[in-house]
């Protein structure tokens, strides 16, 4: 599990191809203090794997349905890009939960003085962002200021656009994105207990034409 709340901004050195996957190498000397082989480290807020651990360096494989479902297929050497272990329980929980776990791709569309960027989404993942609700846009915990079926907003503070990606993305790159998921659990429960009203309705309609 993430938090949201970045710890580093890595550097990607290395993208080596490999079947359906890539293995990917960053640079993040503070992550990598405590890495060991097995560790989570979430790139991007995408939740990946320690293969390797050398030099202040970390290796991370990433398949074919990631890349497919992130912007990780686009990384190239030099980029940089967010870093965060997972939380340690104990730990304060300073953005939301998280899980690592990119529901899709989004787009940066514009950023004004006051530092309020808008984001183009999937229509798909309208329905779970609400005003001041939570959001990860590349792994960063953020409070949604305002949303449509198609975009939503965020406010970003000068230590965020200093301290992350998120202050050198540029309209038309491609950002993760990643829903509240206690949303999705809601929506779920509220569908199931809906589902079985209708089919007790259904059923005490016919019962009472017996």
């Amino acid at each position: 599990m993430f938090t949201g709340i970045v710890e580093e901004l890595g550097e990607v050195t290395g993208v080596e191809q490999l079947p359906n996957a890539a293995r990917v190498r960053v640079r993040g000397p503070r992550v990598t203090e405590d890495a060991a082989h097995g560790d989570s480290i979430a790139v991007n807020g995408v939740c990946l794997t320690v293969v390797e651990v050398a030099g202040g360096e970390f290796s991370v494989d990433v398949v074919h349905e990631t890349l497919q479902r992130s912007s990780m297929a686009k990384l190239q050497a030099g980029e940089r890009v967010n870093l965060e272990r997972a939380t340690a329980v104990g730990e304060r929980l300073g953005g939301h939960i998280m899980q690592g776990h990119v529901d899709g791709t989004g787009v940066f569309l514009s950023r004004d003085p006051q530092g309020l960027a808008t984001f183009a989404m999937p229509p798909a993942l309208s329905r779970y962002l609400v005003q001041k609700g939570s959001v990860a846009v590349d792994g960063v915990s953020l409070t949604v200021a305002a949303t449509s079926d198609e975009e939503f907003q965020v406010a970003l503070i000068p230590t965020t656009l200093e301290l992350t990606t998120l202050g050198r993305r540029e309209p038309g790159d491609l950002v993760n994105l990643e829903v509240d998921v206690l949303a999705k659990y809601v929506e779920k429960l509220a569908s199931a207990h809906l589902s079985g009203q209708a089919e007790e309705h259904h059923g005490g309609t016919e019962d009472g034409h017996e």
